[in-house]
């Protein structure tokens, strides 16, 4: 479906796109894992998710409504924006979705999209393993699809695992009367994410293209320890311990990629 569609009337696709990272950290004490929580609390609070969830809107080209924040104790914070994919200047006689005056005339938002974010830090102290999940979900309805704004998800957070699902759900009309279930090629969310970034992960999909049901999930690669070390430095530790977290880290990753659990 290559140039731009000749639709009747506003277009119904609902395009829908669930972002789930993981965060993995190796904090031994007790008191290195709570200061851990609240070090990714204080980094990625609620102020600083509604600025990287505007940043998403501004990017897929859509116009943010309103916003809702919240700080949980004893951690964790949730954002939504409502958004617009467009605002459009009627004439009085217009009839608007949502209305708002503006002098002798009404400015009308076509308010059916929206982002969620929520945060969950957490540790289990036999493990000395402390993990930090973030929860994105971008609906849209419109020409805007939030695939444009996946490259700037996967910097904005350190993702150790990546899962993603998207899908198409509706139906809009051309000129003609044919109805059209999606109006962008798509083959792979993989698509949508740059060479540079793909070579550090472990990529795999799992697509139903007959329903426009698209999944991607990635695995980081490489483990630099001391990227994954909290208050201690690589080299204070013996060759042997160095391994031994390591491994417990890739443990950790592969577990939370493939959903089991390893003995």
């Amino acid at each position: 479906m290559n140039g731009k569609l000749k639709l009747y009337g506003f277009n119904n696709l609902t395009k829908s796109m669930s972002f789930n990272i993981y965060d993995v950290c190796y904090a031994k004490t007790e008191r290195e894992q709570k200061d851990y929580i609240a070090y990714v609390d204080e980094q990625y609070n609620s102020d600083r998710l509604v600025s990287i969830l505007c940043h998403i809107a501004e990017m897929i080209g859509a116009h943010v409504l309103s916003v809702s924040k919240q700080d949980y104790e004893p951690q964790g914070a949730s954002v939504t924006i409502l958004m617009a994919e467009e605002q459009m200047v009627h004439s009085m006689s217009g009839e608007p979705s949502s209305e708002i005056m503006a002098g002798d005339e009404v400015v009308a938002h076509l308010d059916k999209s929206h982002i969620t974010v929520h945060t969950y830090p957490e540790f289990h102290p036999d493990t000395s393993i402390a993990t930090f999940r973030v929860d994105i979900d971008v609906a849209t309805c419109g020409e805007i699809t939030p695939l444009l704004a996946l490259e700037y998800l996967i910097g904005s957070f350190d993702s150790d695992i990546i899962t993603m699902d998207y899908k198409v759900r509706g139906f809009t009309r051309d000129v003609n009367g044919k109805k059209l279930f999606i109006d962008h090629d798509i083959k792979s969310i993989q698509d949508y994410i740059s060479d540079e970034t793909l070579a550090r992960y472990d990529a795999m999909d799992i697509n139903v293209y007959q329903s426009n049901i698209f999944h991607t999930k990635m695995l980081i690669k490489e483990i630099d320890l001391q990227n994954y070390l909290f208050n201690t430095d690589v080299y204070e530790l013996p060759p042997k311990q160095r391994l031994e977290i390591t491994n417990s880290l890739r443990r950790e990753m592969i577990e939370i990629f493939s959903g089991t659990n390893i003995y």
